[in-house]
């Protein structure tokens, strides 16, 4: 809060009246006082100038991160009002900073559609400020303003700004000065603050990861749009750590290259486009010339554009925008999309449920959503959110909108004759159908799925060799490569608590094949039976057997491409299973190097893990003056280890060294997995050639 100090004047006693409350209960406003408010109260400011290039009145928006704190909002729109607002006698300028539901949103006519509606975005920022400068060109002339935690006034600055400079407000009139002159044509809002630490928690910061997320997504919804991200910080840990980093987004595509974009899957369609548009009634208060609010009927249009395509894959990523807003928690536009796509499949697949043999059995949402990417906009004046945040969308009337366009487009699509879309679309059938039977299947075989024991039959493969306890958290399942391996882990294993299950060669390359591949082939559906916790959506974590999974694979290329294989159908399968922490690799060793002892006193025998590991051995080892026998021998396979050997250094608890395969950032791996292992060979090419001058030929095998 603002200390009470003499400045606090009467004529301001109504500004700050409405400020003060935002000061008090920030939560209201802004959802937090961590990094998530920080970062609310720069999207309210970005989102303006969103607003103004949406409108058709500006190209270019630049934010900088500045090393002292503060943020910079550059655009090039019309710039605010400057003229006298007559209810209040104030500025544009002022009127737009410090007043509660006030702007050019509110009926009007100068956004028919836009993010900031409630009002209270430049406001509430400005009252949660330490300090707030703001410049705009209008007229060929440059008009300034500052306030301090939402008071207007003059800062007396040294050689730079800073919220700590002496500050004098305003007493007897704002004044909203003329700070220099502009060429003529040239408008836009420049906007710098300070977020005030004594509202705001100590550790709360900007983050540049989800500056970069939301430019690049606003750039997919609003084409040609120029969006510059400037770091002048240099944060640890950030792009722009060595020195300040700037990076530019505009992308003259819609959202169907945003769909594109978010889909890492290979296609099972391409990206379909629905556009359409619907008219709706609503009751309104509004302001009679007396200043007595009555309800009025207004009439609105929707309009709906909807980018859509399916992949092979199971995972589902559907992003929904109100007039460029993300949604994250949906509302109703995304309640009118699901419906509409359940009842129009259920519909097509009824009517083709013998060519289909899709039985009897009814559809559910999860199969249709299945490898499903979407992005979901819809533009309209006023809508109604659940709070000032923006994540979910209220206005009823959009949902039957979204469902009729919807219905329409996709009914059109599916029973089209055109030679593509009649292939796309058989296509897309199957796969709908196939994650219904999936479901199905899964759902029985966890109904009758039954732990076994040491003393009951046990309906695993063959060739698993189970262990005896049948606590998941203490138990261990090694994958191995081939049986040469499976039979020296046999005798250097502790069967009480560790089993094995073999591999033969390479498993199928889950990351290209369906899901239908996946499930027959015999090696990802004898893993995924072992595992016992299911697979894809029907994957149950609780449900697993064994409390870790060790790949445990040679220590040659073949190897690192075998362990690869299995962590992609892990990852594409099973991920909660990576998630969790519960999938290691084993780590054998490379070298072992017999140390002579002289006497009768048996020779010691070294491991090392890496050339570099075992060049530091044999320097010490002839720094000491010890001998070793010649040549040192090279493990290339786990079978050329015998049963103690294998023990010690890659199984026995008390000695081994085991890596934790983890998934920092599911977006960032996805898009690892899809270049290595993907269907697309041009990426993958390309990240050969680019790392091949720093291959070292010599260390292929290591």
């Amino acid at each position: 809060m603002t200390p009470p100090t003499s400045d606090y004047t009467a004529r301001h006693l109504s500004v700050l009246e409405g400020l003060e409350a935002v000061r008090k209960r920030p939560g209201m406003y802004i959802g937090s006082t961590d990094s998530r408010g920080l970062m609310h109260c720069l999207w309210e400011i970005i989102d303006n100038s969103v607003d103004e290039a949406l409108a058709g009145h500006g190209q270019s928006i630049t934010v900088i991160l500045h090393a002292d704190g503060s943020v910079e909002i550059h655009d090039d729109g019309r710039g605010i009002p400057v003229d006298i607002e007559p209810k209040t006698g104030l500025t544009g300028v002022e009127v737009v900073f410090t007043k509660l539901h006030a702007g050019g949103k509110f009926g009007g006519g100068s956004y028919t559609a836009s993010g900031g509606l409630h009002g209270v975005g430049a406001s509430v920022v400005n009252a949660l400020s330490s300090r707030l400068d703001v410049f705009v060109d209008r007229g060929g002339k440059t008009y300034a303003m500052s306030f301090r935690r939402g008071e207007p006034g003059i800062f007396d600055d040294g050689r730079t700004p800073s919220p700590t400079s002496s500050f004098e407000p305003f007493l007897d009139g704002s004044r909203l000065e003329i700070a220099g002159t502009t060429k003529r044509g040239v408008t836009g809002t420049r906007i710098r603050y300070w977020a005030d630490r004594q509202i705001f928690t100590p550790d709360a910061a900007f983050s540049y990861e989800e500056l970069q997320t939301r430019a690049r997504q606003t750039s997919f919804l609003v084409p040609g749009l120029r969006i510059v991200l400037r770091d002048e910080r240099k944060l640890p840990g950030t792009p722009g750590e060595s020195g300040p980093v700037e990076e530019v987004f505009q992308h003259d595509g819609g959202i169907s290259e945003y769909a594109e974009f978010l889909a890492l899957d290979a296609a099972v369609t391409d990206v379909w486009r629905f556009q359409g548009s619907g008219r709706f009634k609503e009751s309104v208060p509004v302001l009679d010339e007396r200043g007595h609010s009555r309800m009025a009927e207004v009439e609105r249009d929707c309009d709906v554009d909807i980018a859509l395509r399916w992949g092979i894959g199971y995972e589902t990523t559907v992003r929904s925008y109100v007039n460029i807003i993300a949604t994250p928690k949906g509302g109703t536009h995304q309640s009118g999309f699901e419906q509409a796509l359940l009842k129009t499949f259920r519909k097509v697949i009824e009517a083709n449920a013998r060519k289909l043999k899709a039985g009897s059995d009814k559809i559910e949402k999860d199969d249709v959503f299945a490898g499903l990417t979407a992005v979901l906009t819809v533009r309209l004046a006023e809508p109604q959110f659940e709070g000032q945040t923006k994540e979910i969308l209220g206005t009823s009337a959009v949902k039957a909108i979204v469902a009729r366009v919807v219905e329409k487009e996709l009914q059109a699509r599916l029973s089209s004759s055109a030679r593509n879309d009649k292939a796309q679309s058989a296509l897309l059938l199957e796969k709908v159908v196939a994650e219904m039977k999936s479901r199905i299947s899964a759902r029985v075989h966890k109904e009758t799925q039954r732990r076994k024991n040491a003393l009951e039959t046990s309906t695993m493969p063959a060739k698993l060799a189970d262990c005896r306890i049948d606590d998941p958290e203490r138990s261990e399942l090694f994958i191995v490569e081939g049986d040469s391996a499976l039979g020296t882990a046999k005798n250097a294993r502790s069967s009480d608590y560790q089993a094995l299950l073999p591999i033969r060669g390479k498993i199928l390359n889950v990351q290209k094949a369906s899901v239908g591949d996946m499930l027959s082939n015999a090696e990802c559906a004898a893993l995924i039976q072992v595992i016992g916790a299911g697979s894809g959506r029907s994957f149950q974590l609780d449900a697993r057997r064994y409390g870790k999974v060790i790949l445990m694979t040679d220590a040659d290329v073949d190897g690192a491409h075998i362990r690869t294989l299995l962590l992609t159908l892990f990852f594409r399968y099973m991920r909660p299973l990576v998630e969790a922490g519960r999938v290691y690799a084993a780590v054998p060793p490379l070298h072992r190097v017999e140390v002579i002892n002289g006497g009768s006193k048996a020779n010691e025998m070294m491991y090392t893990y890496s050339e570099a590991e075992l060049t530091r051995l044999l320097s010490i080892l002839e720094k000491k003056g010890r001998r070793h026998k010649s040549p040192i021998q090279r493990y290339k396979g786990l079978g050329e280890m015998d049963a103690d050997q294998l023990a010690e250094t890659t199984m026995d608890p008390r000695h081994r060294t085991l890596r934790r395969v983890r998934i920092q950032e599911a977006e960032s791996a996805e898009r690892v997995f899809n270049l290595l292992m993907g269907s697309d060979v041009a990426p993958r090419k390309d990240f050969i050639v680019a790392g091949a001058a720093s291959l070292d030929r010599d260390r292929i095998d290591a």
